[in-house]
């Protein structure tokens, strides 16, 4: 089956769908973690910059040649995920991790073999475990920048 001629309806609804979730999460969460989904959302566009540059990993073109299956995988499921893990288990750091290590386990080792059968993502000059310290790195960053966020907003 032929799945790039779907891959632009596919992405939209990849960036779309999680979005739905977002009622769930309640006004007062959204608010509390947005900037915080913002933030790391622009820290893995920057990372997969350099991994783009470094071969790390490839994003297949979503839209076109430019615009790559990252954009819909950013903004939807991992911007809204993020915003959802921290609701569930801000305040206790170890909960937190586990479930980063959980969903990022998922994704590593689950997800990813459809993934590169759909063309969408593949791992070039990294191994799994690999891509799972960036992912712990970035839920480091994560934690640490609320943190920090609700530290000064409460003063």
């Amino acid at each position: 089956m032929n799945y790039m001629k779907y891959s632009k309806a596919m992405s939209l609804v990849m960036m779309i769908l999680p979005w739905s979730l977002v009622p769930m999460l309640g006004k007062h969460a959204f608010k509390r973690y947005f900037p915080s989904g913002i933030f790391i959302s622009f820290v893995v566009l920057l990372v997969n910059l350099i991994a783009k540059k470094r071969r790390w990993w490839r994003w297949h073109e979503a839209f076109s040649t430019k615009v790559t299956w990252v954009i819909p995988f950013t903004w939807g499921p991992f911007l809204v995920g993020s915003m959802c893990i921290l609701k569930w288990t801000y305040g206790n750091f170890f909960r937190y991790m586990l479930l980063n290590v959980i969903v990022d386990g998922m994704f590593t080792y689950g997800l990813m073999y459809y993934l590169q059968r759909l063309h969408i993502f593949s791992l070039v000059k990294m191994k799994k475990i690999q891509l799972m310290f960036v992912f712990m790195i970035d839920a480091l960053l994560l934690y640490g920048f609320t943190f920090l966020k609700e530290k000064v907003l409460v003063k």
